[in-house]
């Protein structure tokens, strides 16, 4: 069984705290930074599904709250991509300077909303952000402006069901300039509950991970 260390970790943020779970397996490949989508929290059952599957592929995670429990009450707060990035942005600062992460590389999974923010961070922060993900993601809410800078690799996995999010996927699919992917699973609809859906979603974010991780790793040397 693959050994993983745990620490609960608190990252301020201005005047807010943020707070997490940092697990790291041994010898990891990389480090992915987790963005919850709107109502979701750290404790998401599917993102800590995902984020067991990337440990279990030598990637270390890191799942936190982008906003504090009164903000997530907030409707408007909730959707505020603006903030929900530069809070993202606060957490990659740390996970780029800790001792433990630092000389990994970082790597921004998104679901819902939080895919709008990894993209953010990720034209923001072209130097540091290694690869995205989104699930079930809203990418279209990073705006035009923000996915023609993403220089990173990006991979987009939309629910075969989930026909809405789909269309609104393809809008922002045309409008990245970077290495990128669409990945539809069949039959999954927006929260990917089917048989076996989440697990292909999971295995595709590895994957993808995986193989950029690596590929920088192999052009630093």
């Amino acid at each position: 069984m693959l050994s993983i260390q745990s620490e609960l970790v608190t990252i301020q943020a201005g005047p807010a705290q943020m707070h997490g779970m940092l697990e790291m397996p041994a010898d990891p490949i990389g480090m992915v930074l987790f963005a919850h989508g709107s109502g979701s929290s750290r404790l998401s059952p599917r993102n800590n599904y995902v984020a067991g599957e990337l440990r279990e592929a030598h990637m270390g995670t890191l799942l936190l709250d982008l906003l504090t429990p009164q903000e997530d009450q907030n409707y408007q707060t909730r959707f505020d991509i603006g903030l929900l990035s530069q809070r993202l942005g606060k957490a990659a600062d740390w996970l780029l300077q800790y001792e433990v992460t630092r000389s990994l590389r970082l790597g921004l999974f998104g679901a819902s909303t939080g895919a709008a923010a990894a993209l953010r961070l990720a034209a923001a922060r072209a130097d540091d952000i290694v690869a995205v993900v989104s699930r079930g993601g809203r990418p279209d809410m990073a705006g035009r402006e923000a996915l023609e800078k993403v220089r990173a690799p990006t991979m987009l996995i939309v629910g075969g069901a989930d026909h809405a999010v789909i269309d609104l996927n393809h809008v922002a699919y045309a409008l990245l300039h970077c290495e990128k992917r669409i990945a539809i699973v069949p039959g999954a609809t927006h929260l990917f509950e089917e048989p076996g859906a989440l697990q292909e979603a999971a295995e595709m974010a590895a994957a993808w991970f995986g193989r950029h991780f690596q590929w920088r790793e192999s052009h630093r040397r």
